[in-house]
């Protein structure tokens, strides 16, 4: 029996508005038998649970029935493909922003129109004697009371959803809206049938609430709607993925024609045909033809990579000028581009260490706000003189001024923007808490091969001794080591290539195994015994390097380089009276040195930099190497770290325990390497930065994966964990700063100095628009660049 995959179960949570929902669902859900934690989302309206192995098929559905008490609704999230789930998610918002306009317009209709009835005479906008309410203040209190239950009824939900969340005691921020134009409602409507009834009509038309009620509603539902249009650019970053894998595809029959099929249709061993400019739709490699592909959007990469037969292709990435064709390897939801997507949306729903302070205080903030409000208007009730009026003034501001959802926005919205762009720029952040620690790093361990460098071997010099020829030396070495597949051998076929060498018949091939190779190469006609290998590979062979050459040797490995020495002698001579055995053609007898040939890994042309930029941020980069120590060294005086920060011979274990010694040293530590060999150190690391290979995201031990390789990644990574934390402290600070300057104003601090009354239409309007000031802050993450 298939058991499902270990992890957290996902909910689609329904009727959240603020932070104090997705708190309290936190809270109670939190507390329930076998469930081990919990965290919900406010900005995707998620929830991931994790309960104890095994409780899934009866807690399931009392996590559902225990949110429904709570006036919410829990319902799995179906194990769909993330372009249908984003899809469904974007037409659900777009609907709901539809609602919100639908009902806004009508709410403005009749709000405007009210608000310049009440209080067009302050502006010297004199009314008409059958309006004026010292001429006729019934028929002004009923055109108030007509034009404000339009809006009332339009923005029911306000009263629907608040006050049943009152009835099941998890108020929420539409409670407080209820419970404030409520009361202020039925104090205009009291006041309105006392008016009516001959009691100081003039008098009471003077001290309604209408206009108070109904410009509430329409400026909440003003700034939910420009709240909700500002989320929808949050996922623009999601979108960009999607969007980089094609619907179709050109499939290559078997009778020679290409034919589009849908995407969905493509399966592993299809040839496919890929047109200038047009995009990869599955991961495979080049059957035929050259081009140059660009991956910038997928990682950020700006220069295109040329491509040629063998080579491999990623989904989503764009041809350039010439055709190629393609075989299908991995295909739906196993491309690489699928897997990104899974890493950012996983992210997206996660939360941040520093969001539980807002998660504690919006809990107790709904009730806090009721009882203070409730407080501040007996306070101006019973202990001043002023008329009731104003303590319903209070009442009713106390209660719109306060907003949960500005602190439950903070951080999702922040940490949203920030994964999708990091995705954009090559940096896969898996979680919030990952994001968080990063900007907060002392030390970064980094792996030499494939970090500091490229990790490829290249040839970066030849020495010829005596008077042999260089392009020679080259040739026959590039001819012996295409028999061998060691790194070193691919450096030097490599360099064959780029010089032009021509291809050399080879044979009575001899491998040694980690010391070298020989054999017999035909040059021009000429037939060379040639072999080619390290100092202890010539003297095991009785060829004794001479002085000079071994202090040549000596000096290219103290600069991190890798020699090799070559020996040559002609085969003919060999050869004589021993036919055509080739085990007769091999003889070490005669060889003379010929030439140096000098491979390295080369240090990335961006290391040195990042490393001194790392330095002036303070913090401390050590390598961690198995290479051995002169070469470790060589290449840690290239990229500008001292010795004492140079760690080498090490085990992939013993890698971990040197982090261990800089977190005993009381600093936070990021591992930088390779996801493979470095796994031990990237977990035990405070933060795991994986590079991947091109846009490899297999690397499962990291917390951010880096896809582009190299360091500069590891400076976006840091640099986006800044500005994103820092983006959220400034919407912490925005939505408790608001709440706290606002409520003491609203209680009418104010006025006892002699001071205004702060009005409850302005303080619905800055509640209104604070949490759209949240949401347009953390969009400005959009265009974040290192």
């Amino acid at each position: 029996m298939e058991t499902r995959k270990a992890g957290p179960l996902r909910f689609d949570i329904g009727g959240m508005h603020c932070a104090a929902c997705s708190s309290r669902i936190e809270r109670v859900v939190g507390r329930m038998e076998n469930v081990e934690r919990i965290a919900v989302n406010l900005a995707t309206a998620k929830a991931q649970i994790w309960l104890k192995p095994g409780t899934e098929k009866e807690t399931v559905p009392l996590i559902m029935e225990r949110v429904a008490g709570m006036g919410f609704s829990a319902v799995p999230s179906q194990e769909e493909d993330v372009a249908v789930q984003y899809e469904k998610k974007r037409r659900q918002d777009e609907k709901d922003r539809r609602v919100r306009l639908g009902r806004l317009g009508p709410m403005l209709v009749f709000a405007v129109p009210l608000l310049i009835l009440s209080m067009g005479h302050m502006l010297g906008m004199p009314l008409p004697a059958w309006l004026d309410p010292h001429h006729a203040p019934r028929t002004f209190m009923l055109a108030q009371l007509a034009l404000t239950l339009p809006v009332v009824w339009l923005g029911r939900h306000f009263y629907r959803e608040g006050l049943l969340a009152l009835i099941h005691k998890a108020p929420t921020m539409d409670s407080l809206v209820a419970v404030g134009t409520g009361s202020a409602l039925l104090y205009s409507l009291w006041t309105t049938l006392a008016g009516l009834a001959g009691s100081e009509p003039q008098l009471r038309a003077m001290n309604l609430y209408y206009e108070s009620v109904a410009v509430l509603l329409t400026m909440i539902e003003l700034g939910q709607f420009l709240e909700a249009t500002a989320k929808r650019k949050a996922g623009d970053a999601m979108g960009a993925l999607l969007r980089l894998t094609p619907e179709t595809a050109l499939r290559l029959e078997a009778d020679g024609q290409s034919r589009e099929i849908p995407l969905a249709e493509v399966m592993p061993g299809d040839t496919l045909v890929i047109r200038p400019g047009a995009r990869i739709p599955v991961d495979g490699s080049v059957a035929g033809g050259k081009s140059a592909v660009d991956l910038s959007l997928l990682t950020g990469e700006s220069i295109p990579v040329a491509v040629g037969p063998g080579d491999s292709l990623v989904a989503g990435s764009v041809n350039g000028e010439g055709a190629l064709t393609m075989t299908a390897e991995h295909v739906g939801q196993d491309t690489r581009l699928a897997r990104i997507i899974r890493l950012v949306r996983e992210a997206q729903g996660s939360k941040a260490p520093i969001a539980r302070l807002a998660d504690r205080v919006s809990f107790y903030f709904v009730p806090a706000v009721m009882g203070i409000a409730t407080l501040a208007g007996l306070a101006w009730l019973v202990f001043s003189d002023e008329p009731a009026t104003v303590a319903v003034t209070v009442f009713v501001a106390v209660l719109v001024m306060a907003c949960p959802c500005a602190m439950g926005l903070a951080t999702p919205m922040s940490i949203m923007v920030g994964t999708g762009r990091g995705a954009q720029l090559g940096v896969l952040i898996k979680n919030g808490a990952a994001l968080e620690q990063a900007g907060r790093v002392r030390a970064i361990a980094v792996d030499k091969t494939g970090t500091l460098t490229t990790g490829k071997p290249v040839l970066t010099g030849v020495i010829p001794l005596a008077a042999h020829n260089e392009q020679a030396l080259v040739t026959l070495a590039a001819a012996l080591e295409a028999r061998s597949e060691h790194p070193l051998a691919l450096a030097l076929v490599a360099a064959g290539k780029e010089r032009g060498c021509p291809a050399c018949p080879v044979d009575a091939v001899d491998v040694a195994p980690g010391l070298g190779i020989a054999g017999v190469v035909t040059l021009d006609g000429t037939a060379w015994r040639v072999a080619l290998g390290n100092a202890a590979f010539m003297e095991q062979n009785r060829i004794t390097p001479d002085a000079a050459v071994l202090e040549r040797l000596a000096s290219l490995a103290e600069a991190g380089q890798t020699p090799l020495l070559l020996a040559l002698a002609p085969a003919r001579a060999a050869l004589a009276g021993a036919g055509d055995d080739d085990s007769a053609r091999w003889q070490w007898d005669g060889l003379q040195m010929a030439g140096i040939l000098a491979l390295a890994d080369a240090l990335r042309p961006e290391s040195a930099a990042v490393v001194a930029r790392l330095h002036e941020m303070g913090i401390r980069v050590v390598m961690l190497t198995g290479d051995n120590e002169r070469t470790a060294r060589a290449v840690a005086r290239q990229a500008g770290l001292d010795d004492a920060d140079v760690a080498a011979g090490l085990l992939p274990a013993e890698k971990a325990g040197r982090i261990r010694q800089l977190q005993a040293g009381g600093l936070l530590v990021a591992m930088v390497g390779d996801g493979i060999n470095d796994a031990p150190a990237l977990a035990v690391a405070d933060v795991g930065m994986a590079v991947g290979s091109g846009v490899d995201v297999s690397a499962e031990a990291g917390d951010i994966v880096l896809m582009r390789g190299g360091m500069e990644a590891v400076l976006t990574a840091l640099a986006l964990s800044r500005a994103t934390m820092r983006n959220i402290r400034q919407n912490l600070g925005w939505a408790f700063g608001y709440n706290l300057l606002g409520l003491p104003v609203a209680a009418g601090l104010l006025h006892v100095f002699g001071g205004p009354m702060l009005s409850p239409m302005i303080a619905g309007t800055a509640m209104a628009l604070s949490s759209f000031s949240v949401v347009s802050n953390a969009l400005r993450l959009r265009f974040f660049k290192v």
